[in-house]
């Protein structure tokens, strides 16, 4: 009876957290930092967790893809989709080969690493926004990118994407912008080719290994995709930087908790 009553709260708290991330993803970014900890409050390992959260998020990845493909530079698609590739399977490939102990005391350290990433990604995006604005009233020619250097510098983001990744997205902007890309709708749709290749090649590693707890995964799936479609329609009436601020705050205690709970 017990037993029934606690798995029954269990799938509670996962269908709340889930909701909620998928809501904050439409609005602002950042859900992760909730459904994450949330699979492991529940009881699941911290590598299966990651692994986990990471398939149930992805089809939102995905339909912003369908939505942004206008967007993206052909020139780059090559390149971005093999570092996305060689990536993605490295970092999910170390991730599997992490001991779970290990894992645990990295999570405070990623999740500070992801709140911080995210904290800065407002101002740099305006940054990279005010460069935008000036290319398109200069009129400017899109910039040559030498390939081979935009792979190797792409090549730890989406590693970090396979393994961990949040943030992930706002870096893969930010070298981009310093290779000389001006159009923010062309930046936007690379990042979100890079994150979803990134991804997927993950989530192929983590199904092959037998990584997924598919029980929580659809549950999680389906509530962050009901409240990505909330979010999406309510997203023009909330302020986006109040938003921002809640999931960096969150990160930030959620990061706090985990290494206080070490030292004790």
């Amino acid at each position: 009876m017990f037993s029934a009553i606690s798995s029954n709260w269990h799938y509670l708290w996962l269908v709340a957290a889930s909701f909620i991330a998928g809501f904050i993803n439409a609005m602002a970014g950042g859900g992760s930092f909730i459904s994450f900890p949330a699979m492991l409050a529940i009881g699941v390992p911290p590598i299966q967790a990651n692994a986990t959260n990471t398939v149930a998020l992805w089809p939102g990845q995905l339909t912003s893809l369908a939505a942004l493909r206008n967007d993206v530079r052909r020139d780059l698609l090559l390149t971005v989709s093999l570092v996305s590739i060689t990536g993605g399977v490295g970092g999910a490939w170390v991730l599997l080969h992490t001991k779970q102990v290990t894992f645990m005391h990295l999570i405070p350290w990623l999740l500070l690493g992801g709140s911080v990433i995210f904290g800065v990604s407002g101002p740099v995006s305006r940054w990279i926004r005010t460069r935008t604005s000036k290319a398109e009233r200069l009129h400017e020619t899109e910039p040559r990118i030498h390939r081979i250097s935009l792979f190797f510098a792409l090549l730890p983001i989406c590693f970090y994407i396979g393994y961990f990744g949040a943030g992930g997205g706002f870096l893969v902007m930010t070298i981009l912008a310093l290779f000389g890309m001006e159009h923010m709708n062309q930046l936007n749709a690379l990042k979100v080719v890079t994150a979803c290749f990134s991804n997927l090649c993950a989530i192929l590693t983590f199904i092959v290994r037998g990584a997924v707890l598919w029980h929580y995964c659809l549950v999680s799936m389906i509530f962050a995709g009901v409240g990505g479609y909330v979010g999406a329609h309510y997203a023009r009436r909330m302020n986006p930087a109040a938003l921002r601020a809640v999931v960096i705050v969150s990160g930030v205690v959620i990061a706090a908790y985990f290494f206080w709970k070490q030292r004790n």
